[in-house]
């Protein structure tokens, strides 16, 4: 986020104060950040309250209207914004955007601007329901400048439970990094991409398990980066918090606990796939014997008899159609490319992502990452350490240049 350029724009809502979160977030990052605020957006949180937030004095219609800089303001903060983000967006506003009307600041640096535009709306759920809003929200829709994120359901600050709940700052947040890598491009529109993630668990029985400490992270944040790049997704996931679950919008989820489970859902799935990436941490190997009850401790065998699991990723790359390619991780400790290589060639994948494990603040579990990828022609590309998001997207980046894309 260091030196990105980001444009916020505040209407008035009771979500107004839910964006002093992104904004607060983004100015820590080290991004430039400036705010424009209508008048109604005053009625919630103030413009002191915004400039202190993003270090910058907010914007508003008494700025538009005043002769004060050299420049029309409008024309300078479009020209300036690598990304708008409008949050909460009111069906008031909506309704301008979407025919194009200008009467203020903030609709304005809309027409005078051509970076990505990203929509957050927040209204009540009889407000978002109405035939008018619902058409203008899809009609907006049709123009590619534009991008989504949310309305959630939830409970409304008018006690209301229902569709209309702006999405939460983190979800705002990682859709924004998104548009700064991708510059709004949906370069994996149109196609079917299938994901694993999490790690499985062998059960022993109902409360022991075989596991890993895969938490699913970089798995979620692949699916985010191809949703937000436009494609269609099924992730097949191990138990993963129900919080990450939710962070991933437009997308079909199924649950696999166990490496079979999981081997059943990416062959059912996997006919229908363009790109299947398998990020999942899955077992190696199962306790032979599963036990219904729970075993007392004192019945625990000495020694536990194992037996292997089923390779997934050997299967599918069986079944592997021409017009299909099949990516694979490699988490390894020490030497993280011979091993990788090893299982490129030998899985016969058509790249895989070397991930070291044994170093602080990559691998299982963290925020951030950091990768070679490889591919089956012998291109090897190094990603230093960045979000596993960032690194998300850069695989994307490595597969459609691999694409011709």
């Amino acid at each position: 986020m260091y030196g990105r350029r980001v444009l916020i724009g505040i209407t008035g809502g009771i979500a107004a104060y839910k964006v002093c979160d992104v904004i607060s977030t983004l100015a820590k990052a080290g991004a430039e950040v400036r705010v424009i605020m209508t008048d109604s957006a005053q009625e919630f949180i103030t413009p002191l309250a915004v400039a202190t937030l993003c270090r910058h004095p907010a914007y508003t219609d008494a700025n538009f209207w005043q002769p004060t800089h050299k420049r029309p303001l409008h024309i300078e903060l479009g020209e300036w914004a690598e990304i708008f983000a409008i949050a909460p967006l009111t069906a008031n506003t909506l309704a301008k955007l979407t025919y194009g009307m200008a009467d203020n600041l903030l609709t304005n640096t809309v027409l005078a601007s051509t970076c990505p535009i990203l929509l957050a709306p927040a209204m009540n759920t009889d407000m978002w329901e109405q035939v008018p809003v619902r058409r203008n929200w899809q009609l907006i829709q049709t123009d590619s400048r534009y991008h989504s994120v949310g309305p959630d359901a939830g409970i409304l600050a008018c006690d209301r439970v229902g569709s209309g709940r702006m999405a939460e700052p983190e979800q705002i947040l990682t859709q924004i990094e998104s548009l700064l890598h991708t510059a709004g491009k949906r370069d994996l529109a149109g196609k079917q991409i299938l994901i694993s993630a999490g790690g499985t668990r062998e059960h022993l029985d109902p409360v022991r398990f075989i596991g890993n400490p895969s938490t699913g992270k970089m798995g979620i944040a692949l699916v985010q980066a191809a949703v937000h790049r436009g494609a269609k997704v099924t992730l097949v996931h191990a138990p993963m918090e129900t919080k990450m679950l939710a962070s991933v919008q437009q997308v079909r989820t199924i649950a696999a606990g166990s490496a079979a489970q999981m081997q059943q859902a990416m062959l059912e799935c996997f006919p229908d796939a363009d790109l299947i990436i398998m990020a999942a941490a899955v077992a190696d190997v199962k306790p032979a014997h599963y036990t219904a009850q729970k075993l007392p401790k004192r019945a625990l065998p000495a020694s536990l008899p194992l037996e292997p699991v089923p390779d997934i990723v050997a299967q599918l790359s069986t079944l592997k159609q021409p017009h299909q390619r099949l990516i694979g991780f490699a988490a390894q400790t020490g030497d993280i490319l011979t091993p990788a290589r090893r299982k490129l060639q030998t899985k016969k994948l058509d790249a895989i992502v070397a991930n070291p494990i044994d170093i602080p603040d990559a691998g299982f579990g963290s925020n951030t990452n950091q990768a070679i990828f490889l591919n089956s022609e012998g291109r090897q590309v190094e990603i230093p350490p960045c979000s596993k998001l960032q690194l998300a997207h850069h695989l994307f980046d490595f597969l459609q240049e691999e694409a011709g894309n």
